[in-house]
């Protein structure tokens, strides 16, 4: 009988990998499997997601070279480790952040916490208004703020050596020349400003310690110091604010993005300080996300 050979396996196409990364993701428990597969093969091919979109209509081959790294970003995915951390970079507002371990992966819901800043930012008459991001992170509210007004002066504070290295990261391919960084603790942040500031900002962390966030993305790999405020979540609130008073010129405004249940105290614990006019806010999603105040 006369040997035969074996088909040569089928070359693998953008639209059957795209396919097959949806199914074990979707598997995993992974919220938008669609979105994450096609950002990820993205990120190999390094294309946009559109660009993953058109290759997949076309009938686009995937090169055979990039299977087995990319079958390594899958698996790490599976085990629900950040999509943001496979690919490096976040999306924030207008930006791409630089983003890996040890610093907190910005959030879309931010993105508003950074527009109340930022419109209390362009209110003030000032020609050189002054804005301080305090636990800044991955630089997020800080960087939108210097690159959506960029007449004013932006100081961030961060405390984290390992946030601090990404924050200097993004300032650095931003080329956000008017913001100032510093690797400096919350309460003694900046006080050559004292009493300077149109506008305080931070995302501190506002998870109680005894909580246990819901989604393995958070709990697993965010870093704890960026998620847990105490037994109620509110100790960095608290010293937010008296640390904001100290800060903020009378009119001066203090944005503090917390939980959807926390509105109330927050505005308890701002008004009891002496701040005026607290009023929370909420999210696109109708969740509270976030408490302003005025300081007199």
């Amino acid at each position: 009988m006369p040997e035969t050979s074996s088909p040569p396996p089928a070359a693998l196409r953008v639209a059957d990998v795209v396919r097959d990364t949806v199914a074990r993701l979707s598997a995993a428990g992974i919220p938008d499997p669609q979105v994450d597969a096609e950002l990820l093969v993205a990120h190999v091919l390094d294309t946009s997601r559109g660009g993953v979109q058109a290759a997949a209509i076309r009938g686009d081959g995937f090169p055979d070279a990039l299977a087995s790294s990319f079958a390594a970003l899958v698996d790490r995915r599976c085990a629900r480790e950040p999509l943001q951390h496979l690919t490096g970079l976040a999306p924030f507002r207008s930006m791409e952040l630089a983003v890996g371990p040890g610093v907190f992966v910005p959030r879309p819901e931010t993105e508003m916490v950074a527009q109340l800043a930022i419109d209390a930012l362009r209110a003030v008459a000032s020609e050189a208004p002054i804005a301080v991001d305090l636990g800044t992170g991955s630089g997020a509210i800080a960087l939108a703020m210097a690159t959506e007004v960029p007449n004013a002066r932006v100081f961030a504070a961060e405390n984290s050596v390992d946030a601090f290295v990404w924050t200097k990261q993004n300032v650095a391919r931003l080329g956000a020349e008017n913001v100032t960084l510093a690797f400096i603790d919350l309460a003694e942040a900046f006080p050559e400003l004292d009493g300077t500031v149109s506008v305080v900002a931070s995302n501190p962390p506002y998870v109680p310690d005894d909580a246990i966030p819901r989604d393995p993305e958070v709990r697993l790999f965010d870093p704890p110091a960026a998620l847990y405020g105490g037994p109620d979540g509110l100790d960095a609130v608290r010293q937010l604010s008296r640390v904001g008073l100290r800060l903020a010129h009378p009119g001066g405004a203090i944005v503090i993005e917390h939980g959807e249940w926390q509105g109330e105290a927050i505005r308890d614990i701002l008004t009891a300080d002496g701040w005026r006019s607290a009023a929370t806010h909420p999210d696109l999603t109708t969740r509270d996300r976030a408490t302003t105040a005025v300081r007199p």
